[in-house]
């Protein structure tokens, strides 16, 4: 009998979701940087293993928006959060416990949701027997089905993770081919391949206020090359030199470092084309988030 559980990944900011999917899937699915909000729309991850799928949702990072992106992305992460089996709250290993995650637990108490503790970054906790103090700090909030400490670098605990969200699957057919890891659109991950070089490359808020959109991704005939022409929006003409760099050497760099991920994750020789173009303020417009696809 098959089993099937659907499990929104859940947290604030850079507390490691994205690397927990990839770590999960052996595959990389969501991009990671050290920088807050990297992740901006609902990603779905998903991991078959013999009878039990579960099908994974990658949120933003839940916080107070302060643009109109922002107010999408908590949308995004409440619409994830409701009609799913299960969530995976992940933390830090230490730390005071923030307002925004004693509302996330506020949320699955109401709802009644299954969740899983995944208390994340283990490998930087210096004093282990801290551990076993922030395990009872979360459990004394809400009743958690299992607390598992992991760490999504070095693949710490992953397995024994992997195992209690398999747990809460339930007799039902899957929803989507064994081989499949993610139901995003190829060129939705190319755009995002880019976006992460800019977060990895670029300084302070300009990264924040770019959007990529992928406008031509073709195969070759006869030939295992493929085209893709993707355009960088931000949000000033300032932005837009510094993202080019002195004599395109910024731009260079961002697309070799797409191009090489792109021919590893697509199997094949990618000509990549980056363009960059001002879009004023469109962090604040709904007409542009829409037509960006991010809402």
């Amino acid at each position: 009998m098959t089993k099937t559980a659907f499990i929104s990944i859940i947290g604030c900011p850079n507390v490691g979701k994205s690397s927990i999917l990839n770590r999960l899937l052996g595959q990389k699915v969501a991009i990671v940087s050290h920088r807050p909000q990297t992740t901006r729309t609902k990603i779905v991850g998903i991991l078959t293993k013999g009878e039990t799928q579960l099908v994974f949702t990658d949120t933003p990072g839940f916080h107070r928006p302060r643009t109109k992106l922002g107010e999408v992305m908590m949308k995004n992460v409440e619409e994830s959060i409701s009609g799913v089996d299960a969530c995976l709250m992940v933390v830090e290993p230490q730390g005071e416990i923030r307002s925004a995650e004693k509302e996330m637990i506020g949320i699955l108490k109401a709802d009644k949701i299954p969740a899983i503790l995944a208390i994340n970054k283990i490998d930087l906790l210096k004093q282990k027997e801290l551990l076993a103090e922030r395990i009872a700090e979360f459990n004394a909030l809400h009743d958690f089905s299992a607390t598992v400490p992991v760490s999504a670098i070095n693949g710490d605990n992953m397995e024994a993770l992997e195992k209690e969200l398999s747990a809460l699957a339930k007799p039902s057919p899957h929803f989507f081919p064994e081989d499949a890891l993610t139901d995003q659109p190829e060129r939705v991950l190319a755009g995002e391949i880019i976006r992460e070089k800019l977060l990895r490359n670029l300084d302070k808020e300009i990264p924040h206020g770019t959007a990529v959109v992928v406008e031509k991704m073709r195969e070759r005939e006869d030939s295992d090359l493929m085209d893709i022409d993707a355009v960088i929006y931000c949000e000033k003409e300032s932005h837009k030199g510094i993202i080019i760099g002195k004599n395109g050497s910024m731009l260079k760099k961002v697309s070799t470092q797409a191009r090489e991920d792109m021919e590893y994750f697509f199997q094949c020789r990618i000509n990549l084309r980056c363009w960059v173009k001002v879009k004023d303020g469109w962090r604040n417009k709904s007409g542009l988030i829409h037509q960006f696809e991010l809402d």
